[in-house]
């Protein structure tokens, strides 16, 4: 067992030390492994099917002085890496004038503004003491079902002030001294449709955090602290030092890329997002400046919530780069204060994912421009977030609230390598959709359709994927629906003369007829009475590159298959 007992100058020195490869492998592993663990735990410990069978959680490993990322599991939702070291910053600072942080304390908030994402991702931050002296923070994120506003589920497409969208929690202590603040349990139940599950969740991340505390104190046993501590210094250079070559290998300039949002939900105008990449020598610069203006509707977002869209690009991009804050530490961001990449409270912010996917796709658009073979189109660009809620009329079960959210997958961008995958999740994450099995078990509820969308993938000489088709019998006497989606006004662009993917469409059945909503993707309130149907399509990815020039054996592959119908004549010999 190692010795601890060195003097604080000794302990600097080792921090210091250079660490050798093998050493820096075997701790890199076994700090994930930490961070890998704790988003186990939350998976087989959650009540909500979001959490559990989805993956919209995150755990990670956090430097005491910044806040910055140090380690974050494989199986966490990239877009939390950087908001969590926003997040962190903010407890802190709530802590900073109460008192500090302290030993047995664990602070809570869903606050998007500071943390970044929306309110429905609720934030755990636990500081962690060696020897008296602040080490770490470790931390957990996890979308909760429930938490208020006018709409289950949270996702309120009319929205505009954040009150309308859910519970507003700053940073408060939900621990304090190792024991758990009843009054704000109460608090936090009270504006939940499903306390129940609400409590459920909390007592899951609260598990995760515990799992993380007995594995980091585990592995400060076995290994100095001031060695751990040179790891995650080298982690960190060594993701620079990558970022860094890869910008190098970019040749120097200015790259642009535009596209567009259909609307905020509640002005039927489209916003766009407006990219100026700057490439010189080994910084990058991300600008911005040129994107609309905060909105009345639900599709703003956070500042912190940007970067981390940018982070999450930045990765898909260099994949290699070791997932921390050192990625970053490269990039220059140009984001003034009002856009709608950089609301400020009380705009609401609810919808953030439609706006982070298409930031995703400016960055993805202008990297293309600077290095072809970087080249990807764009993805279907939309999680399609639809709620259904209502209350049960069985026996046994009459007057009991049930309220279902859930996410849908569509095509993926082709690419210079291939086609572009089918019915993936959007790439913002490592999420999973949620199977129809589980939703059907939960809710009252029947998938009639759940199947590839034909015809909906751009063709190219490496076609996108397809997009998704699912329709949604209601199996309760009444329910009410809610749908917050993208990409039905704008399709997802192909690239180097590939096709565009197809559009988003969505359905509703009332009294025997079909109908659609006017914002296209986004509608509150939709009735609906037993057997009554909802319809998603979803969209297709981009294509990448003439279709002309796609090889006979694939296309025939896509006929025999039933992926496509129609194809452009003059397919390569």
């Amino acid at each position: 067992m190692s010795d601890h007992s060195q003097a604080p100058e000794a302990q600097s020195a080792t921090a210091n030390a250079a660490v050798d490869p093998v050493t820096l492998a075997v701790l890199k592993g076994r700090l994930e492994q930490i961070a890998d663990e704790m988003d186990a735990t939350l998976y087989r410990s959650a009540f909500n099917p979001i959490i559990a069978e989805a993956h919209d959680a995150c755990h990670g490993l956090y430097d005491a002085q910044s806040g910055d990322t140090l380690v974050q599991g494989k199986s966490g939702l990239p877009i939390f890496v950087g908001v969590m070291a926003f997040a962190v910053k903010a407890a802190r600072a709530v802590a900073d004038s109460r008192g500090g942080m302290k030993p047995g304390d664990t602070w809570l908030f869903n606050d998007p503004y500071e943390g970044g994402t929306h309110a429905n991702d609720f934030k755990l931050v636990r500081p962690y003491f060696k020897d008296g002296e602040l080490y770490c923070y470790l931390a957990s994120a996890a979308h909760w079902h429930d938490v208020g506003g006018a709409v289950p589920g949270n996702y309120n497409p009319q929205a505009t002030e954040c009150w309308q969208e859910a519970v507003q929690i700053p940073p408060v202590r939900i621990i304090q001294g190792d024991v758990l603040q009843e009054d704000v349990l109460a608090i936090l139940k009270a504006n939940s449709r499903l306390p129940d599950s609400l409590w459920g969740d909390l007592n899951a991340q609260l598990a995760a955090l515990d799992l993380g505390v007995k594995r980091l104190d585990g592995l400060l046993e076995e290994y100095e602290p001031a060695l751990i501590l040179s790891v995650m210094k080298e982690l960190r250079q060594r993701a620079l030092k990558l970022m860094q070559a890869h910008i190098k290998a970019l040749p120097d300039g200015e790259y642009s890329f535009e596209d567009w949002l259909d609307n905020d939900g509640v002005q039927d105008q489209p916003l766009g997002i407006h990219l100026k990449m700057t490439v010189q020598g080994e910084r990058l610069s991300l600008d911005f400046s040129q994107s609309a203006k905060q909105c009345a509707g639900p599709v703003n977002i956070s500042k912190a919530t940007a970067v981390a869209a940018c982070y999450v690009a930045l990765k898909h991009l260099f994949p290699d780069v070791p997932a921390n804050a050192g990625v970053l530490d490269a990039v220059d961001f140009v984001i003034p204060d009002g856009l709608v990449i950089s609301a400020q409270r009380p705009r609401p912010v609810g919808g953030y994912t439609e706006t982070i996917l298409r930031m995703i796709d400016v960055i993805f658009s202008a990297a293309a421009k600077a290095h072809p073979q970087l080249a990807l189109a764009h993805a279907y660009g939309t999680i399609n977030a639809l709620s259904l809620s209502g209350y049960r009329s069985d026996e046994g079960r009459k007057g009991e609230r049930w309220v279902m959210f859930s996410f849908f997958g569509g095509g993926h961008g082709g690419h210079s390598e291939g086609d572009g995958l089918s019915h993936g999740n959007a790439p913002i994450s490592t999420a999973t959709i949620p199977p129809l099995e589980i939703l059907e078990a939960a809710y009252p509820v029947r998938f009639t359709q759940w199947a590839l969308r034909e015809d909906s993938a751009g063709q190219g000489q490496y076609r996108g994927g397809l997009g998704a088709v699912y329709e949604i019998e209601l199996l309760e006497q009444h329910a009410q629906a809610f749908l917050f989606g993208e990409r039905a006004r704008f399709a997802p662009k192909g690239i180097a003369g590939g096709q565009d993917g197809a559009k988003n469409l969505f359905e509703y059945e009332n009294n025997h007829e079909w109908h659609t909503p006017s914002m296209g993707s986004k509608m509150l309130g939709i009735e609906l009475q037993k057997g009554e149907r909802l319809r998603l399509q979803t969209p297709g990815g981009g294509g990448y590159g003439n279709p002309k020039d796609r090889s006979p054996a694939l296309i025939q592959a896509d006929q025999a298959g039933g992926y496509v119908r129609t194809v452009v004549k003059g397919g390569a010999a």
